[in-house]
C-alpha cells in the first residue's frame, strides 16, 4: 500500500514511518537520536532520585511484575508497560527533558515506552534507533495537530503523549500497519492531563502525564499485537482526539505534512536549566550572562524587571513558591536563582532551597511586565527582556529571542554528554556511565541493547 493511497492523514504517517530503514537516515539524524536517547536518560537517572520517581518505582516493584524492562536506578527488571511508567514519570520529573514542535516533551514520551519494549524483545539498537526518530515524528506532528489546547487547560504531551508511544513502540517491533492502527486507536482512548499544576499547587501530577502516556503506548501495541482492535480513525474522525481536543483550531494535516523533507528529531530543544521553558530559559541565560560579565552579587541588585509574554506574565509570577513545581513555573524565582544562586541544579528548586533568604530576598525585587514587542512575536512565548538596576545607579539590560539549546542555537555533542553525566551521577555509578556513554556512541550497530541494560542496572548506587 502507498502512502499517497492511504485513506486517513494518520494512516499515512504511520505508512511512512515504518518504511524508515536506518540505511536511508541521515547520518545527522541517528547521531542526534542517540542524543535524544542520553539526555532522555540522564533525566530518567536523577528523576528517579526524586520522591515521585520513588512511589513510581515502589508501587510497580510492590506488584512483583515479570519482565526483562529496567527501572531506572533499580536493580531489578519489571515488565514493558510498568517500566515505561516509571521512567517516563522520572524523565519528565525535574523539568530537564526536551521539547519538540507541538510543545510535546519526546524524551519523556517516546524513550522510555521504545527502550521498555527494545529490552523485552531482544530488539536490536537499530530498531532502537528507529522507534526513537518515528516516535519523535508523531507525537510532535499530533501535537500539532491539536493546536494550542493548552490555553483549554489540557496539558499536550498528556494528550498527544500516549498515540506518540504507540506508534514508537510498534515502529520498532516491526508490527504491521494494522496493528499499529489499532494500537494508535487504543491510545487515543488513553489520553489524559489536565493542566491544574499550573496553579500554585501542583504536586507531582504533571509528572505522571508522561508516565500514563508512555504506559498506554506499550500497552496499546501488546493489545493490538493480541488482536484487540479499535477505531481506524481515532486520531482525526468525528470525536477523535483531534476534533475533541482541537475542537476548531485542529489541523488534521500537520499529521503528514511534508512527509520525509526533514526529522522533528532535528527540531529538538534540549533544556539548560530544569525549569518551564516559555521566556524562562531565554531569561535565565540573558540574567546569568549579566551576572558573569559584571560580576553582579545579590547585594549589588536594586531592582530586576523582565518584559516576557502577556501569558507569562500571568502565569508564572509566583513571587514566593512553596514546592517544586510552583518553583520551576515561577519567573520571580527562577530570575533570582539566575542572579543568586544555580539555576542549573535541579536542587535549586526543591526542600529547603525554596527558602534561601538570599536568593528571595532576589526574588521580591522582580518585577514581570508584558512586553509589546515579544508579544508580536511569532511564536512570542520564548523570549525575554531583562534589566537588572544595580544600587549603584546602573542598568544592565539584554535581550533574548530564545536560549541556546534551540534548533538554530543547538547544544553540542559534548554539552549533551556533560549534561547526562552530571544527572546520572546521582543515581549511577561512574563506571556505568562511562560504560553507558560508550555503548550508545554505537547504540545503532548494537545486536540488542543488554548491555546498555545491564550497565544501568548494575551501576545503581544505593537510592
Amino acid at each position: 500500500m502507498s502512502v499517497a493511497a492511504t485513506s486517513s492523514a494518520a494512516a499515512r504517517l504511520v505508512e511512512f514511518l515504518l518504511s524508515l530503514r536506518l540505511d536511508r537516515l541521515p547520518s545527522a539524524v541517528i547521531a542526534e537520536a542517540r542524543l535524544r536517547l542520553l539526555d532522555s536518560l540522564g533525566c530518567g537517572l536523577y528523576g528517579a532520585t526524586t520522591a515521585w520517581g520513588g512511589i513510581a518505582a515502589r508501587v510497580v516493584h510492590a506488584e512483583r511484575s515479570q519482565g526483562r524492562a529496567t527501572v531506572y536506578g533499580r536493580g531489578e527488571p519489571v515488565a514493558p508497560a510498568r517500566a515505561a511508567l516509571v521512567n517516563a514519570t522520572a524523565t519528565h520529573g525535574i523539568e530537564f527533558d526536551d521539547l519538540a514542535p507541538g510543545y510535546v516533551h519526546p524524551g519523556a514520551l517516546v524513550i522510555p515506552a521504545v527502550l521498555a519494549n527494545t529490552e523485552q524483545y531482544g530488539l536490536s539498537g537499530a530498531k532502537l534507533v528507529l522507534g526513537v526518530v518515528a516516535g519523535y515524528e508523531a507525537v510532535s506532528r499530533i501535537g500539532l495537530g491539536l493546536g494550542e489546547i493548552e490555553d483549554w487547560g489540557f496539558h499536550t504531551s498528556g494528550i498527544a503523549g500516549a498515540a506518540g508511544a504507540a506508534i514508537a513502540s510498534g515502529v520498532a517491533l516491526g508490527m504491521s500497519h494494522e496493528q499499529i492502527m489499532n494500537a494508535l486507536g487504543v491510545a487515543c482512548s488513553s489520553a489524559g492531563g489536565l493542566r491544574t499544576f499550573t496553579q500554585g499547587d501542583g504536586g507531582m501530577v504533571k509528572r505522571l502525564h508522561a508516565g500514563r502516556a508512555a504506559e498506554a503506548g506499550v500497552l496499546a501495541c501488546a493489545l493490538a499485537r493480541e488482536g484487540f482492535t479499535a477505531p481506524r480513525n481515532a486520531v482525526e474522525g468525528r470525536f477523535g482526539l483531534l476534533s475533541t481536543y482541537g475542537r476548531d483550531q485542529s489541523e488534521p494535516h500537520a499529521l503528514d505534512r511534508n512527509l520525509g523533507e526533514d526529522y522533528v528529531v532535528m527540531k529538538v530543544r534540549t533544556k539548560c536549566y530544569p525549569c518551564y521553558y516559555g521566556g524562562v530559559q531565554a531569561m535565565v541565560q540573558a540574567l546569568q550572562a549579566l551576572r558573569r560579565e559584571h560580576d553582579i552579587r545579590p547585594s549589588d541588585i536594586a531592582k530586576v524587571r523582565v518584559g516576557t509574554n502577556s501569558r507569562g506574565v500571568t502565569l508564572h509570577g509566583e513571587v514566593a513558591p512553596r514546592e517544586t513545581m510552583a518553583a520551576q513555573y515561577s519567573m520571580p524565582f527562577t530570575a533570582a536563582l539566575a542572579l543568586a544562586g544555580d539555576p542549573r541544579d535541579p536542587r535549586s528548586f526543591s526542600g529547603d532551597a525554596l527558602d534561601d533568604p538570599t536568593v528571595c530576598q532576589v526574588a521580591r525585587k522582580v518585577e514581570l511586565y508584558g512586553d509589546p514587542e515579544i508579544d508580536a512575536m511569532e511564536p512570542p512565548r520564548r523570549a525575554a527582556h531583562v534589566e537588572v538596576r544595580l544600587t549603584d545607579g546602573r542598568t544592565l539590560q539584554s535581550k533574548l529571542a530564545d536560549a541556546h539549546g534551540r534548533p538554530g542555537d543547538p547544544c553540542t555533542p559534548d554539552e549533551v554528554k556533560d549534561k547526562f553525566r552530571t544527572l546520572a551521577a546521582v543515581s549511577q555509578t561512574p563506571e556505568s556511565i562511562a560504560r553507558v556513554l560508550s555503548l550508545v556512541e554505537r547504540l545503532e550497530l548494537l545486536p540488542s541493547i543488554d548491555a546498555v541494560s545491564e550497565a544501568l542496572r548494575t551501576g545503581v548506587k544505593t537510592i
